[in-house]
């Protein structure tokens, strides 16, 4: 008994000092975010806190953190700027709404659908964009009022910092795991810091994080028909943007753990934690990669550790602003560096040795896209190649077996029937060299779609048009019923199709 009391109590300790190395991390980004989606920090910051905990108490993926997303903040801009900030409080109610919906109806099973090229271009992409958003912590606003990069000095010691904290994160893992590196690293260059009287940027130069609990406010917009006009479509591009970030990271942390998350429970806990942002001054998000992969590769794999980062973020923007004010951005972004190393798939650039050449080509399209656009269209236009590419492939495998039997002809089709293929179909038939009677046997085939469908048909009538006679044999049930539905376009020989039954021990 006093075993199983030991080992709850170190997975809560491990869950918990994660979820505080996970709340300094989220400072920045949600701050961040908000300056993109045109809002006041403490949105952002409200959103952080409101997603990671209401996901984790309700449909959260455990050890995923959610919070306030670059993916989302850039399509919030424009609404911002052209509607103002009460309509997107709107917008993400029913963006939540829209999520809850989608996950009721169980479509979170369809992110199997996305190969795993896709997947590479998404975790790629994402460390990317990771790393190339902390690039603006090396700036400042110069004298002129002109930003500029780092120069001198202040360079110098902000590139010492941070390599100072990924030596940090590095090496005290080998030899102990007592305390997560990244607290760790956070509370060693802080001290370095503020007893060294070093001059470098801090949380408090980024903007003032000091406000209360949030409070309950219905958006003050005009409940219209207007109003939905402006707001739904901001509302399906977000929960789109949402949902494929969160289940695609929902993927990557089953791949970590080697466990399975429950894609329809993550998408219901979403959309109620995007619904509870609208209704308390959040500006919504979805799951964060960047902080996911620091919670598990600090032992937070349970949704305690998403609770406990909740919660200390809020203790930071409650009671402890003036402490967080003088953590150094140097040991943010540092931090933030080793996540970009751990997040980005390395073997990737083996495997393009390895793998088909168009597989390769789609990875590296999601990566592109992802960084030039945004990630819902990498995934569909990743998904989308894919899918021409495997088409493409089907194609080429269409061939038939001829043989003969007195004045029949048989054609033994073998691969599929289907858009992609029926030009290669067309050509596999000797109309004006053929008998009077002419078979095509279907028993290596399918007929996959009204493409298909259309094929048989032009087939069929340049078979009359010669006075001869064509029957389809050994069709699957899904083929017959496919070509029912469509009429009578050609005879179809059912009597020799051959009836198959499941084999079960009763029948022994």
């Amino acid at each position: 008994m006093f075993q199983l009391y030991y080992n709850h109590a170190a997975r809560a300790k491990d869950d918990i000092l994660s979820g505080l190395t996970v709340a300094f991390a989220l400072v920045p980004e949600a701050v961040a975010f908000a300056f993109v989606a045109g809002v006041n920090p403490l949105v952002g910051l409200y959103g952080a806190f409101l997603m990671g905990l209401v996901t984790s108490l309700i449909g959260g993926r455990p050890g995923m953190i959610s919070g306030a997303t670059g993916s989302m903040a850039v399509v919030m801009v424009a609404l911002v700027s052209q509607h103002g900030v009460e309509y997107l409080f709107a917008t993400i109610v029913l963006t939540g709404a829209l999520q809850v919906i989608f996950g009721s109806l169980k479509f979170g099973k369809y992110i199997r659908m996305v190969p795993y090229p896709v997947m590479l271009g998404f975790v790629n992409g994402l460390a990317i964009i990771i790393f190339l958003a902390q690039m603006e912590q090396f700036k400042a606003i110069g004298a002129d009022g002109v930003v500029h990069w780092l120069r001198g000095v202040p360079m110098v010691t902000m590139l010492g910092l941070v390599a100072l904290t990924m030596a940090i994160m590095f090496l005290l893992p080998k030899l102990t795991r007592a305390i997560p590196a990244g607290l760790a690293a956070i509370i060693t260059i802080s001290l370095i810091v503020i007893f060294g009287g070093l001059d470098t940027k801090t949380v408090g130069d980024i903007a003032d994080i000091h406000g209360g609990f949030p409070a309950f406010h219905l958006p003050s917009v005009p409940f219209n028909l207007a109003t939905l006009v402006i707001i739904l479509p901001y509302a399906v591009i977000l929960a789109g943007v949402g949902l494929i970030e969160s289940l695609l990271t929902m993927s990557v942390v089953d791949e970590m753990s080697s466990t399975r998350g429950q894609g329809n429970r993550v998408s219901i806990g979403q959309g109620v934690a995007n619904m509870v942002n609208g209704l308390f001054g959040g500006m919504g998000g979805c799951a964060m990669i960047g902080q996911t992969m620091i919670n598990v590769s600090s032992g937070g794999l349970r949704n305690l550790s998403g609770i406990a980062a909740s919660l200390f973020l809020l203790v930071f923007i409650m009671f402890a602003s003036g402490l967080i004010a003088m953590v150094p951005v140097a040991a943010l972004v540092g931090l933030m560096f080793m996540v970009v190393i751990g997040t980005f798939e390395w073997g990737s650039f083996n495997l393009l040795r390895k793998v088909p050449y168009e597989d390769s080509i789609v990875g590296v399209l999601v990566t592109t896209v992802t960084v030039f656009t945004d990630l819902a269209m990498a995934v569909i236009i990743g998904v989308i190649a894919s899918a021409l590419v495997f088409a493409w492939k089907q194609a080429r495998h269409i061939y038939v077996i001829t043989s003969e039997d007195q004045a029949c002809k048989t054609y033994a089709i073998h691969g599929p029937v289907f858009f992609a293929s029926i030009h290669r179909f067309h050509q596999l038939f000797d109309v004006e060299g053929d008998p009077g009677e002419v078979r095509i046997d279907f028993a290596h085939s399918r007929i996959a779609d009204h493409s298909a469908i259309e094929a048989i048909d032009q087939l069929t009538d340049r078979y009359l048009k010669a006075g001869k006679n064509l029957r389809l044999c050994h069709l699957s049930a899904e083929c017959r019923q496919l070509l029912s539905h469509a009429g009578s376009l050609v005879e179809v020989n059912f009597d020799e199709d051959p009836t198959y039954h499941i084999a079960d021990d009763r029948l022994a």
